[in-house]
């Protein structure tokens, strides 16, 4: 008996030893990305595969219409059968490498035919274990513009849960924003985010600026961003929107145009689900609506896609496959300065074939 006892204590000392050892590893693991980190320009399908320096930049035309397409694509793995476990659902790995590629594939010509000169995708997977370390990057940005810039903004250690044979392992992922016209330069800005454990679910969130030079001399800034989802009450996302409206207003007082665009994890147009004819009981804090009073003191606007006549959500809770009677709402959209002149905007219905967000899209004109 006592050797029995002996061994029980070793082996629960043992996997004692493992747990803290690991808490401690993840603990030491973590960091929070640099902030003001200027991001290399990449150019898509370059002779050299290294980034490359060019002064003569195409310029952006005032009074000339352009379109803008943002895009969250659930970092490839989240088709219609697929349901993320942070989100009530099994699944935390792509189905398959092979899945994976064909719906990588099928985004990058989704956004082929869309034929828009800017284009703004969130959580892109450079290397993670859930995405089979593929470079997302490089397949997306095969012939869907000219240059790019692409910033992370979650970069974890090993998480080993779920407790399944598949823990969502480690993770680099990010924003990428492509342009048809160069960048001049690509910032990328760090967002404060809730300490506790909760910094280790959420991402390092942040937002990007690039650059882009405008014929009358001023720049054309787009910032691409992806706010916090995962939080305590939805109040940290406040903190990020005045962050950014701040610097989009010093940008505009320098007479700089500014269009913002991405994943607001806000319900954006204000109306809640029931506007697409779901409805759910439950208080998600990535799905309260906006405080438009952040918009009072700026020269900036929220622009919300919503078709009343035919609305259409942006975004499904990936709670597990989807069905029509999933809660479904819309928190992708853009925010824009008031020279800029917004001609239309839209969620593109894609019925959530390749994410578990439509992408949206806006036609836009410098004034």
């Amino acid at each position: 008996m006592k050797k029995i006892f002996k061994l029980i204590v070793i082996f629960i000392s043992s996997i004692l030893f493992l747990i803290i050892g690991y808490l401690v590893y993840v603990f030491l693991s973590y960091h929070r990305i640099e902030d003001e980190q200027v991001l290399n320009i990449s150019y898509i399908n370059a002779e050299s595969s290294t980034d490359i320096y060019r002064n003569n930049y195409q310029n952006v035309k005032v009074c000339t219409e352009y379109e803008i397409v943002s895009f969250n694509i659930g970092f490839g793995a989240y088709e219609p059968d697929f349901g993320f476990f942070m989100d009530g659902g099994n699944q935390s790995w792509a189905w398959s490498q092979e899945r994976l590629v064909k719906n990588i594939d099928n985004i990058r010509q989704f956004l082929i035919s869309q034929n828009a000169p800017f284009i703004l995708l969130q959580e892109v997977d450079k290397s993670a274990t859930r995405t089979y370390n593929i470079d997302e990057v490089e397949l997306l940005t095969d012939n869907t513009g000219n240059n790019y810039a692409y910033a992370l903004n979650h970069d974890s250690p090993f998480l080993m849960y779920p407790l399944t044979l598949r823990p969502h392992g480690r993770s680099k992922s990010g924003l990428l924003s492509i342009s048809d016209y160069d960048l001049m330069s690509s910032v990328r800005h760090s967002l404060p985010i809730e300490g506790g454990f909760r910094k280790f679910v959420d991402l390092d969130r942040c937002y990007t600026v690039s650059r882009i030079k405008v014929e009358n001399g001023h720049e054309l800034l787009l910032y691409n961003l992806h706010l916090s989802a995962y939080t305590s009450d939805g109040k940290i996302v406040e903190e990020q929107f005045k962050i950014i409206l701040s610097d989009m207003q010093a940008e505009f007082e320098k007479g700089n145009y500014c269009i913002a665009g991405g994943d607001f994890n806000k319900d954006i147009v204000g109306l809640g689900s029931e506007v697409f004819g779901v409805s759910s009981k439950e208080e998600y804090s990535w799905a309260q609506k906006v405080d438009l009073s952040l918009f009072e003191n700026v020269d900036v606007r929220l622009i919300a896609p919503f078709d009343s006549e035919n609305p259409v959500p942006s975004c499904r809770n990936a709670d597990g496959p989807y069905k029509p009677s999933q809660y479904q709402i819309t928190v992708d959209g853009f925010m824009v300065t008031d020279n800029v002149e917004v001609v239309s905007s839209k969620v593109i219905d894609t019925n959530f074939s390749y994410s578990d967000h439509n992408p949206v899209s806006m036609v836009f004109l410098l004034k």
